[in-house]
């Protein structure tokens, strides 16, 4: 566990972020006269970008299993924060019977917890594009606020050598509530989020990535490593 927190620091110092704790952060400019939509929007696409990071699917009897940071520009607000940013720690298998992946995802870092699960469904295009389809839950919270995320996202990717390129699309839906302030605050926001990143593996079962997301109020960027075998 503590191999897996030392890598999500090291992604995380990568964004060049000044950025305090989440939730104070939160805690400190949010006002009983706040609009929540934006910032609603930047906690639920930093939690979106974690969706995929190429077009591949798991096999069975294999795994994946790595971690990533998501750092969001945020357009809101309540936050002073360069980045608003965390890290998960992801795995993914798959169900032979069904041939669909199952994904679980989690974090519990920078003052944000979030735990959540999906599923994948993966093929292939003309031989060539790995395609995959894939549909998330995630319940988040700080000490300051709790919130529902629901994603559905789509992605394709082909490989060449050591590289494989991928974009995807993303649709971000998520109900954000506050608890344990002297007012209470609620929003209910969605956005769509569109990614472009590249996946290398340097050696055998292992891979590196890195990705750009953009939505209509903000922008976002994705780094991660991970094993797959």
């Amino acid at each position: 566990m503590k191999r897996i927190s030392a890598v999500l620091a090291v992604l995380a110092f990568a964004f060049p972020a000044a950025a305090s704790d989440i939730g104070d952060d939160f805690r400190n400019h949010v006002t009983a006269s706040s609009s929540l939509s934006a910032y609603n929007k930047d906690i639920s696409t930093m939690i979106g970008v974690a969706d995929f990071h190429t077009g591949k699917g798991a096999t069975f009897p294999g795994f994946d299993i790595g971690v990533t940071a998501n750092a969001i520009k945020p357009t809101n607000d309540i936050s002073d924060n360069d980045y608003l940013y965390t890290g998960f720690i992801t795995a993914e298998t798959k169900i032979p019977v069904l041939d669909v992946g199952v994904m679980v995802r989690g974090t519990n870092m920078n003052g944000f917890k979030s735990l959540g699960g999906g599923l994948k469904y993966s093929f292939k295009l003309l031989e060539v594009f790995d395609i995959s389809t894939l549909a998330f839950y995630d319940k988040g919270s700080t000490d300051w606020y709790d919130v529902d995320h629901y994603s559905a996202s789509a992605t394709a990717s082909f490989s060449f050598l050591f590289l494989t390129p991928y974009a995807g699309i993303g649709y971000d839906y998520s109900d954000m509530e506050t608890k344990d302030l002297p007012f209470h605050l609620s929003s209910s926001d969605d956005s769509v989020r569109y990614t472009l990143g590249a996946s290398l593996t340097p050696f055998p079962f292992g891979y590196i990535f890195g990705a750009y997301t953009k939505t209509a109020n903000n922008e976002g960027f994705q780094a991660g490593i991970g094993l797959n075998f």
